[in-house]
């Protein structure tokens, strides 16, 4: 599998708690698929200087989620750390037992910020006029999730909407958004496949896309309140 590029999510941690603010960053970036399964994550360099940590720390934080079960360090040419976390399979009692962890109220409230951080990104972007090439990954990244198949399709939808806030320019919204998706990421991969949603979604999605491509502040600001809604009903109807 070809190596992961460094992430925008990755921003550099506080000096006071390097090791646990790193570990956060990288559990943040595989919880939520964006460094997926079997992938390995930027070289130890790279990631090091991004964080702006030392590479003690790097180490140290990588050790840990490897005894964790999160990460597979191997060495050699061809080594480095790799993914070894996957999420759990959907079904109705691993959504009822994440929902019991998290409480009724921590849910609503979740959802809540999730509404509020995505709905404001798709806004601001829709305000942008982007280059050619951010208009282009916006359609590679709803192509991808869109022509997904079960397997790669939570992940590929979360890659889809951190674009939306990545592209922004906003590093604080870009967090925000995906500290918003981390905290429901665990509900949605719970959640069983329907074709059906997905077909609704991959449509309502395609919406989010040309009302911010048409430059409609508004619209795009619906059209993600719509599907994030329909999440939650979704979601709701299950616990239901």
């Amino acid at each position: 599998m070809s190596e992961t590029p460094l992430l925008p999510l990755l921003r550099p941690v506080r000096a006071g708690n390097a090791f646990e603010e790193t570990v956060e960053r990288l559990l943040q970036a595989i919880k939520l698929g964006v460094v997926p399964h079997g992938a390995r994550m930027p070289p130890e360099r790279e990631l090091a200087a991004q964080l702006g940590i030392s590479r003690v720390t790097l180490r140290e934080a990588i050790r840990a989620l490897q005894e964790a079960g999160y990460l597979d360090v191997r060495r050699g040419r061809y080594g480095g750390a790799f993914v070894v976390y996957q999420p759990p399979h959907p079904s109705q009692g691993a959504l009822r037992q994440v929902v019991n962890a998290m409480g009724q109220s921590e849910l609503e409230d979740a959802l809540m910020f999730r509404m509020a951080v995505e709905c404001g990104a798709a806004q601001v972007l829709a305000d942008t006029e982007l280059t050619p090439e951010q208009a282009a990954l916006l359609r590679r990244r709803l192509a991808e999730v869109n022509e997904a198949g079960p397997g790669d399709y939570r992940r590929l939808d979360t890659a889809f909407h951190l674009c939306i806030a990545e592209l922004t320019g906003s590093s604080l919204l870009a967090a925000a958004c995906a500290d918003a998706r981390l905290r429901v990421t665990d509900l949605l991969n719970a959640i069983p496949m329907i074709g059906f949603n997905i077909q609704h979604s991959a449509a309502q999605h395609a919406a989010i896309v040309a009302a911010i491509l048409d430059r409609d502040p508004d619209r795009a600001r619906q059209a993600v309140a719509e599907h994030l809604e329909g999440t939650a009903a979704l979601l709701r109807g299950f616990l239901a």
